[in-house]
């Protein structure tokens, strides 16, 4: 039990700001590998498909880094992991549509809808259990 809790202290003190999280670190390359490949989309998909991906793969970093800032207070803090998850779900359904639409390839599909779904996995786990990650409970 002791060892946990000294686990759990060395953990608190590399974390210093969002960006030190793995989670985080995922979704921030996912999306810069999103943006990377949807250069190559159809110009006609510019203000749809392209459009969309984008902004629901950016918001999954930027609700995070919002988050992070939000635990003082327990409820807000997981209303901004919801609003996360929320954002990763959606980008799966992008993907999904990308693949369909043969925009990127299968295989460029499966693995980043794995990332998402290691965020996703992530984001649960601190919703489920808020109260190491809040301000205070260290």
């Amino acid at each position: 039990m002791e060892k946990d809790k000294v686990d759990k202290e060395e953990e608190q003190r590399r974390i210093k700001t969002h960006e030190d999280l793995v989670i985080y670190q995922k979704a921030f390359n996912a999306a810069m590998i999103i943006f990377e490949l949807s250069k190559q989309f159809p110009a006609e998909e510019r203000y749809s498909l392209t459009d969309q991906i984008r902004r629901s793969s950016r918001s999954v970093c930027a609700n995070y880094a919002e988050a992070w800032r939000k635990r003082r207070y327990q409820a807000s803090f997981i209303a901004k992991l919801n609003d996360c998850e929320s954002e990763a779900a959606e980008t799966q359904v992008w993907l999904k549509f990308a693949v369909k639409c043969q925009y990127i390839s299968v295989e460029e599909g499966r693995d980043l809808y794995s990332t998402y779904n290691q965020v996703l996995s992530g984001l649960v786990k601190m919703i489920n259990h808020p109260e190491s990650w809040l301000m205070g409970n260290n």
